[in-house]
């Protein structure tokens, strides 16, 4: 699949720039341990900063590689399926004007990524990138629904390869700690169906916007998996 360890070398960047940061945090009570090596109390305290430093480091770097697994995508066969395009908790579906890129009235499903969940997204469907548009603004709460109206996100839009002419749109929502959505695709890229195709950092949301005749296939409170939970189908 395409895409695949992205998410893999993200971490390991975050590890290695966080392991270097601890270390140099380390080297100031280290320093004055050394400087202080008749005084046992200022010794026992620095030698007791630099356990804590480097424990809060490891258990950062465990929740790193824990937070940027990806597991492989396994999008459900057949036609008119639209699967989740992320991992979380649906908490939002209604009709709603979209005119960036739908051009009116469409099906938005808004689903919310906690910080334990699975944060590498995949196309909801098959077909090719003719939109790729990153909007800034500010960084509220994932927690509500309408934090897309207002947080900075990127909007991807698919022209589906199963239906010629339709339009299916994702839009990649930051958060108060999602503070960089990385997208793997650019314009004109043609992904299948599950395919890994972003990634938002620490806590976010993902809405995916579909024309009115696909029938909504979940509900709010549901859980879904992307590339593999299916959210609509043509009907």
């Amino acid at each position: 699949m395409k895409h695949t360890g992205i998410a893999r070398r993200a971490a390991f960047k975050i590890i290695i720039v966080s392991l270097a940061i601890t270390l140099c945090a380390c080297c100031i009570p280290a320093l004055v341990r050394f400087l202080a090596h008749g005084a046992q109390l200022f010794s026992v305290i620095c030698l007791v900063v630099i356990l804590i430093l480097g424990t809060l480091w490891l258990l950062f770097a465990l929740f790193t590689v824990y937070f940027f697994r990806d597991p492989p995508p396994n999008p459900p066969p057949g036609p008119g399926l639209v699967v989740s395009p992320g991992h979380g908790k649906v908490d939002a579906i209604e009709q709603i004007n979209e005119p960036q890129f739908m051009g009116g009235p469409c099906h938005r499903i808004s689903t919310f990524l906690s910080v334990i969940d699975v944060h590498v997204q995949n196309a909801p469907v098959a077909g090719r990138i003719v939109l790729l548009q990153r909007t800034p603004g500010q960084f509220l709460s994932a927690l509500k629904a309408e934090s897309g109206l207002h947080n900075e996100n990127v909007l991807l839009g698919f022209a589906s390869a199963e239906s010629p002419g339709e339009k299916i749109g994702v839009r990649l929502i930051a958060g108060v700690l999602a503070r960089r959505i990385v997208p793997f695709v650019q314009m004109g890229d043609e992904l299948r169906r599950g395919d890994r195709m972003s990634l938002i950092q620490f806590g976010s949301r993902c809405d995916l916007y579909l024309p009115l005749h696909y029938k909504i296939m979940v509900k709010p409170g549901d859980k879904v998996v992307g590339s593999q939970t299916v959210m609509a189908a043509k009907s």
